[in-house]
């Protein structure tokens, strides 16, 4: 075994021990200071909601939500339109880009990284949501990847998973939901719904990153069992459906320029079709796949950001890891070249491998 390879393998070997053992389950997580339905009524199903919170199953989804949309863009988008179905050693927060106007002259301001303390104990908190429905093609690999780079760079980190039968805490700094079958995915968002925590953080401005089936459940609606119309949660603005073919293989995209992302890697495998509404932009423009359907892949809002890609995407994509860390601790330092080589030789592999 060489140096290098040997040093891969450490590498390796500690991103998933210091994993393993530092991620926490949800009933030891820190206190929330928002009520939520707790994990009783999550098992049970949906809690009793109050009247205007009320929705059958069975009806179209009633008007979304829009104060996480306020906290992160909204305001300026405006709302006329209607649903189609230890040291951290952090440095100078990013400069925020200009904001940008779309084609349909709707502003898209770009979202300004949280303020966080500098030093003392406060740790970076990761959120992974229902791995028990949410979780395919690896999507774990999106919270190792987040972890190992955070900690890359002297961040401490604490994660916990939240499963469906447990409330969701509403003070985490990065929520991550993956992809999932289609019956998962409407008890997902049955019980997200129902729990209120990740709207909450939405609202008050943590990031949340979706995956797949995770990424519908985010937006206003998406298509059931049968092509049904079932609610999301309302926290970005996006409706999906189900299109006529099904998106399976490599997909690659280039990412909008205001974020400053290299070009996107994965795989699909949906038959979802997604359309951008006015408060969100895409994330990417497709070369190669399927993506949202309409020759774009994913959507951003604010410091909400969906996909379709798995391999897992973060893996595959460790700028896009930054990105999102960056929304939270400010502009990240580089890492040492040692610690990106292996990233890199994946990213290479995979674009070689679909441009033959």
């Amino acid at each position: 075994m060489t140096d290098r390879v040997g040093r891969h393998a450490a590498a390796q070997g500690l991103a998933e021990n210091v994993t393993q053992t530092m991620i926490i389950p949800a009933q030891q997580a820190w206190p929330s200071d928002e009520p939520t339905a707790g994990p009783d009524a999550a098992r049970q199903g949906p809690v009793q909601q109050r009247p205007e919170q009320q929705r059958p199953e069975q009806q179209r989804p009633a008007p979304r939500r829009t104060a996480g949309r306020h906290a992160s863009g909204r305001a300026a988008a405006g709302n006329g339109r209607t649903s189609p179905g230890g040291d951290h050693q952090y440095l100078a927060p990013a400069p925020v880009p200009q904001e940008r106007t779309l084609s349909s002259d709707h502003p898209m301001p770009a979202p300004a990284p949280q303020q966080r303390p500098q030093g003392g104990d406060r740790k970076l908190r990761l959120v992974w949501v229902y791995p028990d429905l949410l979780s395919t093609y690896g999507d774990r690999g999106n919270l190792l990847v987040l972890t190992r780079r955070a900690q890359l760079r002297g961040i401490e980190v604490e994660a916990t998973e939240v499963n469906s039968d447990q409330a969701v805490p509403s003070q985490g700094d990065i929520y991550l939901l993956g992809g999932g079958e289609d019956l998962p995915q409407i008890l997902a968002a049955n019980r997200l719904r129902a729990d209120g925590g990740l709207a909450r953080a939405a609202d008050r401005g943590a990031v949340v990153f979706a995956v797949c089936a995770g990424y519908q459940v985010i937006g206003d609606s998406f298509g059931g069992v049968e092509g049904e119309p079932v609610g999301g949660l309302g926290i970005l603005d996006i409706s999906s459906g189900r299109g006529d073919r099904r998106g399976v293989g490599e997909l690659v995209a280039d990412v909008d320029p205001a974020l400053g992302v290299p070009r996107l890697t994965g795989f699909e495998n949906h038959q979802g079709i997604t359309r951008i509404g006015s408060a969100a932009r895409p994330l990417a423009t497709v070369s190669l796949g399927v993506g949202n359907g309409n020759g774009t892949e994913g959507a951003y809002g604010g410091k909400v950001l969906g996909t379709y890609l798995h391999g897992p995407a973060l893996a595959r994509n460790p700028g896009l890891a930054d990105l999102l860390l960056s929304w939270v601790v400010g502009r990240l330092r580089p890492l040492d070249p040692d610690n990106e080589e292996w990233a890199g030789r994946l990213r290479t592999e995979r674009l070689a491998a679909v441009e033959r």
